[in-house]
């Protein structure tokens, strides 16, 4: 993992080699992988010199002969190839025509090198540096609920969508289902209207088994828009309930089911304590709002008389489609995650406990990777962002958690403590030449010219550099405020 502070490092070397140009082939890149014997490379590089003898250009054989001469030295002051490795350039910097300045530079980058490479060409060869700034190491993002999720990608500061997902699950208001009028008497061990039952309550039900009333609890609950709707009268209750729900009846010694819409005044209700006729049976064509409601029974007393658990198959249709939800996540993951190499782990985020029952449809592969489980509110775009800010203590050690803790300290510090921080290339120079700084913060889109200033000044005065990119809000809001910034060591006038 590459830290700010070498990443800082990292860009300025590669700047400042990239503004070196050579009149012709005459520029020397070396790498050194890990491990490698540096002899062998200085006596490679004492063969080179052999070879560039042959170069028929003047200027150039003694340019290259030179460089390969400085580099060899260079080579000769290190006893063992360094950890990662070691990047090594020779070449004129000279910028006149008429002066010769051959100079070496090197460094031991902060990834470990695998390749070695020896070229002499116009300019440096500096891709295999430029890919150490690309994050390569990644994090999968999953943030979902029953109704919608957004998987995406953490790598370095950039959070990156990669596919939002939205389910064919039922609401809770759904229009269907055996519903009856939100005014119906039931017992929760207090007379009630089954609108205000809640998921949870234990409702006075019959156990058919044992022919005797005991409680049911209510597992759901459904707010339902009916076109129409049957008045069923008996001698002491009167019940509004939707055509399609199943009420119980007696005949010929047996409690049956039948559907509202197929009774008739010859029909006995199951009463709680007796059955009861039905007097008169009207239906109205007109709208009206319903509830439903699930219990785990199957069936319950509504205006006393017994009737069908209501929403049981509703509850089905919602759990297959939820189901079926989690498995298009869970192959999302397979194809977004299983291929990613650098892929080091997975966070799941999600409102209340949808997230665990989704986690038992992921593929295995994906399971073994999952670091942390977080309860957040949103499962868009923005609650990618959010479980990120969530999962801080799990990425400390990450980039993105490094430029989000300082650019958290400068803005608190600016609300708080105004008097030490500035923002402005000439506030900031300003407080670089006094050597009040103690952080400088600059964004990633700053003038080259001004960013090579800022970061000298820091070098001089032992501040610390970070650069800061535009991957985050907080990173946009640098920018937006005045593109450099930082916290001092004390006030300044």
């Amino acid at each position: 993992m590459v830290s700010t502070k070498e990443r800082t490092k990292l860009r300025k070397f590669i700047r400042e080699l990239s503004l070196i140009r050579g009149r012709h082939t005459e520029l020397v890149s070396v790498y050194i992988p890990a491990g490698y014997d540096l002899i062998k490379i200085i006596q490679h590089l004492q063969q080179e010199q052999g070879t560039a003898s042959n170069i028929k250009d003047a200027r150039t054989r003694a340019n290259v002969i030179d460089s390969l001469e400085r580099m060899i030295r260079h080579l000769r002051l290190y006893k063992n190839t360094p950890s990662h490795g070691l990047a090594a350039f020779a070449g004129n910097a000279s910028e006149s025509d008429n002066k010769i300045d051959i100079r070496v530079w090197s460094m031991e980058p902060p990834v470990e090198l695998k390749t070695r490479l020896y070229r002499c060409d116009q300019t440096f060869v500096l891709d295999l540096l430029k890919d150490m700034l690309e994050t390569r190491e990644s994090y999968g993002l999953i943030v979902m609920d029953r109704r919608e999720a957004t998987v995406g990608l953490l790598q370095g500061t950039l959070v990156k969508t990669l596919d939002k997902m939205t389910s064919n699950v039922p609401g809770k208001t759904t229009k269907g289902g055996q519903c009856l009028s939100p005014t119906t008497i039931v017992n929760n061990g207090s007379i009630i209207e089954i609108k205000n039952v809640k998921v949870g309550d234990l409702l006075e039900g019959f156990d058919l088994e044992k022919q005797q009333v005991t409680d049911s609890r209510c597992i759901d609950k459904w707010n339902v828009k009916k076109e129409g709707y049957f008045i069923i009268k008996t001698q002491d209750n009167k019940l509004l309930t939707s055509k399609d729900h199943i009420i119980f009846t007696y005949a010929n010694g047996k409690i049956q089911e039948k559907r509202a819409e197929e009774l008739t005044k010859k029909d006995f209700l199951v009463g709680k304590r007796f059955k009861t006729k039905i007097l008169s049976i009207e239906y109205k064509n007109e709208p009206i709002e319903m509830i439903d409601i699930a219990l785990k029974n199957k069936n319950f007393f509504a205006n006393d008389l017994l009737v069908h658990n209501s929403a049981a198959r509703y509850a089905r249709i919602r759990e297959q489609a939820a189901i079926a939800f989690y498995k298009r996540i869970s192959e999302t993951a397979n194809k977004e995650f299983l291929s990613k190499k650098e892929l080091k782990g997975i966070f799941i985020g999600g409102p209340g406990p949808t997230k665990e029952e989704f986690i038992e449809y992921l593929n295995n592969e994906i399971k073994i990777k999952i670091i942390a489980v977080k309860d957040i509110t949103y499962t868009n775009e923005f609650g990618l962002h959010h479980l990120v800010d969530a999962c801080q203590e799990d990425l400390a050690k990450e980039s993105i958690m490094e430029e989000k803790k300082i650019l958290k300290e400068f803005f608190e510090m600016l609300a708080k403590n105004v008097q030490l921080t500035v923002y402005g290339y000439e506030k900031v120079k300003k407080a670089l030449e006094y050597g009040a700084v103690a952080k400088v913060l600059i964004s990633e889109i700053e003038e080259e010219g001004i960013m090579d200033e800022i970061e000298g000044l820091a070098e001089q005065s032992g501040a610390e550099i970070f650069i800061i990119s535009m991957d985050t809000p907080e990173g946009r809001q640098l920018k937006d405020l005045a593109k450099v910034a930082a916290i001092l060591r004390y006030a300044i006038q």
